[in-house]
Parts: C-alpha cells; sequence; structure tokens
C-alpha cells in the first residue's frame, strides 16, 4: 500500500473522529428542552414581578419614578445568574465537587450568623447584609446539602441502603433544617427536606427506610406546628380561611379572589386590583395570584407546563448521566426546583398551608434567582456529556502509548523478536515472565540429552 494511500486512510479516519466527537458534544434535546423553559420562566417572571410590584410602588411613593424599582433588581440579578448559569453549564461541575466540603461548612456559617446579626423582615430573620447586597444563607444551604449528598452517596453507594449508612447525612441535614426553623424559615426547610429525599431515593435507599424517616420528620413538624403559635394560626386560616378572613385567612382568600377573579384569560397584564395593597407580597410569595388575575387560567396553565417541561427534561438527564455522582446531583437539584415550584402553586391556591416559598425564577428574590440559575447550570453541564471525575485517555493516545511500548520492547532483543516471528518452538516471547530462562533451560536440556 503506497504512502499516499495510508495518508488518505488517516485523514479519513481523523474526519470520522471529529465528527463523532462533534456529535457527542452536541446539545441533546432534554439539554433544550431545560434551557427553553427556564429562559421563558425568567422572561415572564421579569414581567410579572413589574406587573405585581409598579402599582404598589407608585401608591407608595406617590409618583412614577421608582415603578420599576423590583424589575431594574430582577434584570441586575437574573443578567448575573445567567453568567453564573453559563460558567456552570461549561466548566464548573468538577469545581464544584471539589469545594462541596467548603461550601457545605460555609452555608452553616451563613446559617448560625443569620441568627445573630441577620436582618429582621416580617417577623423572619433570613438575610445577610443591607441595601442590594443581601445574602439568604437557607438558599445555599439546600443546594450544599444536596451536592454533599451526591459527593458522598458517588464515592459510596453502599451507605443510602441503610439507615446507619444514611445517618451522617440526615444529621447533617437535619442541623441544617433546624437552623431554619430558628429563623423561622419553614418553607426552605420543607424544600430542602423533600429534596434530599430524592436525592436519597436516586441513590438507591429503601422504601421501607424512607417511610420510617418521614415518620419521624412528620412526628416533629407538627409538634413544631404545635408549640408555635404563629405556625398554629396559618394551619388554622389553611383548614377554615373564612373563619378569619381579616386575620389569619387575610392572604389566602385574597389570593383565590385573585384567581378567581382572572377566570380562563384574566383581566390583561397590569390591569390586576388584588396587588394594589389587598394581596400582600404580591411581587414575591403570591406572584401566581397575579398571574391568574391577569393571565387568568391559560397563564398558570403555563406556568405549570413550563415546569413539568423542566421535570422532565431534568430527569431524563439524571437517567443519562455518564456517572453516578451527575445522577445524584442532577436527580436532586431538578427535585429542589419542582418542590419549591409545588409548594408555592399549591399554597396560592389553598391546597398547602402559606410558607413563604417563592416561586422559582418567577418570583422576585435575589438569593433564590441567583441559586437556581446555578443549579440549572450544574444540570445543563450533566446534559453536555460533562462529569466531575478526571478525563479518561483518548483511544488516539492509548494507541500511542501502546505502539511506543511495543517498539521500545521490541528494541530491547531483534533477535528474540525475528526468532519468535519466524515460528521457532523452543522460545518464548522476551515479555513474558521466565521466558529467557525457560528457552535457555530448552536448550541446554538438549544439548545434556544429544550427549548421553
Amino acid at each position: 500500500m503506497s504512502a499516499g494511500t495510508l495518508a488518505a486512510g488517516r485523514r479519513g479516519k481523523g474526519r470520522k473522529r471529529a465528527k463523532s466527537r462533534a456529535k457527542s458534544a452536541a446539545p441533546s434535546a432534554e439539554y433544550n428542552m431545560l434551557l427553553t423553559a427556564t429562559l421563558c420562566l425568567l422572561a415572564f417572571g421579569a414581567v410579572m414581578v413589574f406587573s405585581a410590584s409598579s402599582t404598589t410602588q407608585v401608591l407608595s411613593d406617590g409618583g412614577l419614578s421608582n415603578s420599576a424599582f423590583f424589575l431594574k433588581r430582577t434584570l441586575i440579578f437574573g443578567a448575573i445568574g445567567l453568567v453564573i448559569m453559563h460558567l456552570m453549564a461549561r466548566h464548573g461541575l468538577r469545581l464544584v465537587r471539589a469545594l462541596t466540603p467548603t461550601l457545605l461548612l460555609a452555608s452553616f456559617v451563613g446559617l448560625i450568623a443569620v441568627l445573630g446579626i441577620g436582618n429582621t423582615v416580617n417577623g423572619s430573620t433570613r438575610w445577610i447584609g443591607s441595601g442590594v447586597i443581601q445574602v439568604q444563607p437557607s438558599e445555599l444551604a439546600k443546594v450544599c446539602l444536596i451536592l454533599y449528598g451526591a459527593h458522598v452517596f458517588a464515592s459510596h453507594p453502599t451507605w443510602p441502603k441503610t439507615i446507619r449508612g444514611m445517618t451522617p447525612y440526615l444529621l447533617l441535614t437535619g442541623g441544617a433544617c433546624g437552623l431554619m426553623m430558628l429563623e423561622p424559615d419553614l418553607g426552605t426547610a420543607m424544600v430542602t427536606t423533600f429534596a434530599v429525599s430524592a436525592t436519597l431515593v436516586a441513590a438507591g435507599a429503601r422504601m421501607r427506610d424512607l417511610l420510617l424517616i418521614a415518620a419521624v420528620i412528620a412526628f416533629f413538624v407538627i409538634l413544631l406546628i404545635l408549640v408555635e403559635p404563629y405556625r398554629r394560626d396559618r394551619l388554622v386560616g389553611f383548614l377554615n380561611p373564612g373563619a378569619d378572613a381579616a386575620g389569619t385567612g387575610f392572604q389566602a382568600m385574597q389570593a383565590k379572589i385573585a384567581l378567581g377573579s382572572g377566570g380562563l384569560s384574566g383581566v390583561g397584564v397590569g390591569n390586576g386590583v388584588q396587588k394594589a395593597f389587598y394581596l400582600p407580597e404580591a411581587h414575591t410569595d403570591m406572584i401566581a395570584a397575579v398571574i391568574g388575575e391577569e393571565v387568568g387560567f391559560v397563564g398558570i396553565a403555563g406556568i405549570v407546563a413550563l415546569f413539568s417541561l423542566f421535570g422532565y427534561a431534568g430527569f431524563r438527564i439524571a437517567q443519562g448521566a455518564k456517572d453516578r455522582y451527575g445522577k445524584l446531583l442532577v436527580a436532586g437539584l431538578t427535585a429542589m426546583i419542582l418542590v419549591q415550584a409545588v409548594i408555592n402553586l399549591y399554597a396560592v391556591m389553598g391546597l398547602a398551608p402559606l410558607t413563604g416559598v417563592p416561586l422559582p425564577f418567577v418570583s422576585y428574590g435575589n438569593s433564590s434567582l441567583l441559586v437556581s440559575l446555578a443549579a440549572v447550570g450544574l444540570i445543563l453541564n450533566v446534559a453536555r456529556g460533562g462529569t466531575a471525575a478526571a478525563a479518561a485517555p483518548s483511544r488516539r493516545d492509548t494507541a500511542s502509548r501502546a505502539g511506543k511500548l511495543r517498539v521500545v520492547e521490541g528494541g530491547r532483543s531483534p533477535a528474540r523478536k525475528r526468532s519468535r516471528s519466524s515460528g521457532g518452538k523452543s522460545r518464548q516471547s522476551p515479555n513474558r515472565s521466565g521466558g529467557n530462562r525457560g528457552a535457555r533451560g530448552a536448550r541446554h536440556g538438549g544439548r545434556r540429552r544429544a550427549s548421553r
């Protein structure tokens, strides 16, 4: 075969390998679905945050100069979050896994610090900082617990099979949720509990163990509700909001009025009435009620469809992850986003008690938005085939090393290589243990037998 033919063959194989690598690096359908759902929720959320907050800002300040205050902040932090999401999607998986213990420690320090130096708003101390820069440590903690669970159970696959193996992780989760309850922040503690449970399910925990853990958690949740008056009032307001429509049931009743006023297609974006002081926290926890009033059932159905698309794509990405760490991480983060959305929508529709959980990507909330977009970035990283392990050597590198090894071994004893190729039966390959000694022994033995 001529040199030109060999060169052409190599070029053809190189083109095929390049096409194969490009095909594997191309975004999958799940990648596109997840990204599309996220961007649609972000865009729709920015519009609805402006609609929900502009009226109260104008009525409070008496002018239009500050009507876009919350919209500007949403756009600024949304842009920062998109940059973080892009970095996480490209380069963040290995770095995040390496920094997981540090991030977890920092989140616990934040949860403790917020109890001493945090800012109190509406009776809850959840934020550290002032002005534009305010951090909510509980938002970071719920993600760090998922990161740590994926890290530990990927390295020790047998630990989730028993309660004893899960105990260290459960104690960390219980400690974090306990600190959240002291703020108090029952909603984030609930989201964290469900997200951790999803991580355990993906890790292979037995159902009977999970049911036992759920029974213990339910006991403590009921106990915490009974010992705190405001939680009892919220539970009563949920069970019978009409009993105290001007007090504990006020927010739930106004949300139902907003949803009922919207009908099928709503009254139009910006034309809602309930957001004008009738609906507390209209741009944060209760933004779904504003959507129901102004965009109607169509708007709520659209939100549900986008989150359903997000969940389908996320769990498909987890199923197709290249390693166990990616599978556990994506399952936990996807569950975290979905559980948060379900709790918020259920509370607005009167199907669950009000817990102060924002609607992901849609409600106003800087910490929640940044953390959620960072989580999406990690999911997209796994969707592109990313892993947290060191890169495996390519086939070309492996073949090159093997060729060099053969050349070196063959160059040690050309005579033996020629004798091996000539088909001699008395000599063995030089790379086998004891081959030279065996060959020499055979020659000497042959001479002794000939001399007898």
